[in-house]
């Protein structure tokens, strides 16, 4: 079987490539470039280490490896798509689009159609029903990470492998320092790639600039002071606000009017919903039960987090409607809701939150 691994340099995509070896393959490993070019100047991922480590991986193993640069492609589709979203008020999930356009779309696109399977570093299993395979969660439940391939298709499944989706993240750090892998003892990378160094803020106002405009209290209409643009606030948000008083939570956003309305308070009722209607929704692998009619009792997510919600859902139309028997805090136009079986197993698809 011919497998390409994908690596970044850090420990799980290392302990991919090793766990791949113990069980008797001669992975191909290929590193991805998203970092872009634009015409004002250039922003890249800090890549220099990640190739380092990389190809001392290669050598370590003896496998083949390719550094593939996708920065064009990145741009168009990830970082576009970013602005964008930021432009019309919406709270957008690169990661999720990276995975499905980029990782799994332009790379399959290019590269994969020469190899069997497409080996990563995420924590997921997948689990085969009926002669099918269903994107299924992984053994170590915080470190998941389902919520961000709920975008993926069913080709895109059907050819991946999770190598480390059964270990714990503290076994995959064993197998590292055990094996001598200089990532053993790196931090695991956090916010967006394409930003690099660059503060989040700052990247918005180059694309987007400054339209300053009021802060207004939610309950009482009163204006509390100004923002420099509603695409710098997303639903939920406390910190960066700089009001007195606090603390303050974004609730809602007035597109049209560029105002932020903000509720007081470490737990103010407005921050929450139990309704959750999702837009374009698609099934992964396909509908688990059958012809979709009727309600059904699920687990979901609304954002990257170990803990499950649970609910039902029901179609109305063109919308997937979630009625959570919690309440959920901070629920933001734009994100993605990604819908499990109730038993918190089988990934079953997503949408985005309208």
């Amino acid at each position: 079987m011919k497998i390409a691994a994908l690596v970044s340099g850090g420990v799980d995509s290392s302990v991919v490539v090793h766990q791949l070896k113990e069980a008797g393959y001669e992975p191909v490993i290929f590193y991805i470039k998203i970092g872009m070019e634009d015409k004002d100047g250039y922003i890249d991922c800090p890549s220099e280490e990640d190739i380092e480590i990389t190809t001392f991986i290669a050598k370590k193993y003896g496998c083949r490896m390719e550094v593939v640069s996708l920065q064009e492609e990145y741009w168009e589709r990830v970082v576009s798509y970013t602005i964008d979203a930021v432009r019309r008020g919406l709270t957008p999930n690169p990661d999720m689009m990276c995975n499905k356009l980029i990782k799994f779309g332009v790379f399959e696109e290019k590269w994969g159609h020469d190899f069997d399977r497409i080996a990563t570093g995420h924590y997921a299993t997948t689990t085969e029903l009926s002669g099918k395979v269903f994107l299924s969660t992984a053994a170590d439940k915080v470190k998941d990470q389902t919520y961000f391939l709920g975008q993926v298709d069913y080709l895109q499944v059907f050819k991946l492998m999770f190598p480390i989706g059964h270990l714990q993240k503290a076994e995959v750090r064993a197998i590292a320092v055990r094996e001598g892998l200089p990532s053993a003892t790196r931090k695991d990378s956090q916010g967006i790639c394409f930003l690099g160094k660059i503060n989040y803020n700052d990247f918005i106002r180059r694309y987007l600039g400054e339209r300053p405009g009021k802060i207004v209290e939610l309950e009482t209409g009163k204006t509390l002071g100004k923002h420099k643009g509603f695409w710098f606030h997303t639903i939920g948000q406390r910190k960066g606000l700089y009001l007195s008083g606090g603390p303050w939570f974004v609730i809602q956003k007035d597109i049209e009017r560029n105002i932020i309305y903000v509720s007081n308070g470490y737990d103010p009722e407005t921050q929450y919903g139990k309704t959750v209607n999702l837009q374009g929704f698609h099934f992964i692998t396909e509908d688990p039960w059958g012809d979709f009619e009727g309600e059904k009792e699920i687990a979901f997510k609304i954002r990257h987090t170990p803990e499950f919600t649970f609910g039902t859902v029901r179609r109305i139309g063109d919308i997937y409607r979630i009625e959570s028997e919690d309440k959920i805090q901070g629920i933001a136009a734009g994100q993605f809701g990604v819908i499990y079986d109730k038993d918190c197993r089988i990934c079953v698809g997503s949408g985005m939150i309208v």
